[in-house]
């Protein structure tokens, strides 16, 4: 038979050990094929490259077809004439209470399917196999016996199942396991046992901040180029900045700007997002790695095409964004005489919040925010009156194009959100073309549309009207005005930016997972909670309210 595409892959012999020790590990690293590298696991490559030389046989990657895996061993050495075969570890063995010391389950299980693999290859038996534990300088023995082969060879069986099928396994019920798991921020084990366990106390599995810059380039004819592994950027006047490539997290070119080949294909490589915003603020599209991930995919589709829960999702959101500016706007009045000037306006928008639960559709649900956008706008119009001296009143919200200085400035915060969502929804593996709430009438994602909406009071409106009250703004320098259409200057698009990143890098704590992170951390935990509603445990999307 000849061999074709379509032939099942060889399961990796570190994959049996990681479904071992946890099913959904397992199933996100090798059906998923997501991989984050932690500082456990950089500390682990370091320590193997600290081993001393191995002998000839390391240098070969085993692979059986029989068996069906595939993997290469950490060292073999002859033992009173048995060979046997070394797998080497950085932490600690197993120490039972009576002071036996044991490898651990799945060290075990990885040890014993290099043993199988070397009978195989050498058509001799191996009969023990050896793990090192180098926290406490113990050599563990591992007997090759029936009942060690029987427990290779279901592990086996169960990687199979785990590969063919769509669906995510359920997460670990030890939870000592998910602290140490370089899975953990993708699992989000943590928020759904909040779930099933309401008041329970939570452990922050989930970074606190990305720990990687969103670059924008924004001077007219700057060009992006590769220098190794360094990116460097370098403006008309011959300015360069450079940037190490383990440190970016996107790169955003505002208007005439450009990016080498060499340099598009490195970020694809190394997973950074490429972003193209036009001078005026529009974004254009992007460019990532977004290979992969069928699985995610086809889990997404399925889930939102059901009518029940699209409303019941477009319900939370639409509660959580007039929720959002109702509290925005009583912040800004408290204790002030403008909240009576306010209060019609904002009785309105309460009646919408009471109101969205009952809607039996997405047209109607539609109809309650824009209700309450109306009214919230007219708030920011009494808000920004002071400011009509500066030029940056907001008389009423205008965009295609905005006319005055203030819509401007949100109509492009509005474009940085939107490129933020678009990029953690594509992190996260999401199809970003299929949402639940907003429609396919333009260009736009309908499932960036969608994530917009939780954060525009937050890092956009807070932005805007805080800027504005500071008189951060000189109209003259800032904008640019062509008959009706008011855009940013030069100058304004990089206040704009450093305005709206710093907004980004500010902590806030979650009303109901309990710890806190940054804004920009903050948009990958809620698409991920979006996933949980239809992988996992549903009840956290959406939840996010300002205080």
């Amino acid at each position: 038979m000849v061999s074709g595409l379509n032939d099942e892959p060889l399961i990796r012999v570190m994959a049996l050990h990681a479904i071992e020790y946890c099913e959904r590990l397992f199933y996100l690293e090798e059906v998923e094929e997501i991989r984050v590298a932690d500082t456990a696991i950089y500390d682990g490559r370091r320590f193997h490259e600290q081993l001393p030389e191995y002998v000839t046989l390391e240098q070969f990657v085993l692979q059986n077809e029989e068996l069906g895996i595939r993997g290469k061993i950490d060292c073999l050495r002859t033992q009173q004439g048995m060979l046997v075969p070394y797998e080497y570890k950085k932490g600690h063995a197993r120490i039972l209470p009576n002071g036996d010391v044991l490898a651990w389950p799945s060290d075990q299980v990885q040890i014993a399917a290099y043993s199988l693999l070397l009978e195989k290859h050498l058509n001799r038996p191996i009969m023990e196999g050896r793990v090192f534990y180098a926290a406490d300088h113990r050599t563990v023995s591992i007997s090759i016996d029936e009942k060690m082969r029987n427990q290779v060879m279901s592990a086996i069986a169960r990687a199979k199942e785990l590969r063919a099928s769509t669906e995510r396994p359920p997460i670990t019920a030890n939870e000592r396991l998910c602290a140490r798991c370089s899975l953990a921020p993708v699992c989000l084990p943590e928020e759904e046992r909040l779930v099933e366990q309401v008041g329970r106390d939570t452990v922050r599995l989930f970074p606190e901040d990305r720990d990687l810059l969103d670059i924008h380039v924004t001077s007219p004819g700057s060009k992006v180029r590769r220098a190794g592994n360094t990116l460097l950027i370098e403006d008309k006047d011959g300015q360069k900045r450079s940037f190490p490539i383990e440190e970016v997290g996107s790169i955003t070119l505002h208007g005439n700007a450009q990016i080498t080949t060499q340099t598009i294909h490195l970020c694809a490589n190394k997973g950074i997002n490429i972003h193209w915003v036009t001078g005026g603020g529009h974004y254009i599209g992007s460019v990532s790695n977004s290979a992969g991930g069928v699985q995610r995919r086809l889990r997404q589709y399925r889930a939102l095409i059901d009518p029940e829960l699209k409303l019941r999702l477009a319900k939370a959101l639409v509660i959580a964004k007039v929720e959002s500016q109702l509290r925005y706007i009583l912040r800004l009045t408290r204790g002030s005489e403008v909240r009576k000037e306010l209060e019609s306006y904002i009785n309105t928008i309460r009646d919408v919040l009471s109101s969205t639960n009952t809607a039996n559709s997405l047209d109607e649900l539609r109809g309650y925010e824009g209700s309450a956008a109306k009214d919230y706008f007219a708030c920011f119009s009494r808000l920004t009156v002071d400011d009509a001296k500066n030029g940056m009143a907001f008389i009423h919200r205008n965009r295609r194009p905005p006319r005055d200085p203030a819509n401007a400035l949100l109509s492009f915060l509005y474009s940085l959100l939107y490129r933020d969502c678009v990029q953690a929804i594509v992190t996260v593996g999401l199809d970003p073309t299929i949402g639940f709430y907003h429609q396919p009438r333009s260009q736009a994602y309908p499932l960036a549309l969608d994530l917009m909406e939780l954060f525009r009071v937050t890092l956009c409106d807070m932005t805007v009207l805080g800027t504005i009250h500071r008189n951060q703004w000189k109209v003259e320098e800032d904008f640019i005005q062509a008959g009706d259409q008011v855009w940013l200057s030069d100058t304004g698009r990089k206040k704009a930016i450093a305005a709206y990143e710093n907004r980004k890098q500010d902590k806030w704590k979650h009303p109901v997972i309990g710890y806190s992170l940054t804004y920009a951390r903050a948009l990958e935990l809620e698409v991920r909670l979006l996933e949980k509603e239809w992988t996992g445990k549903p009840g956290l999307f959406a939840m996010n309210r300002i205080r």
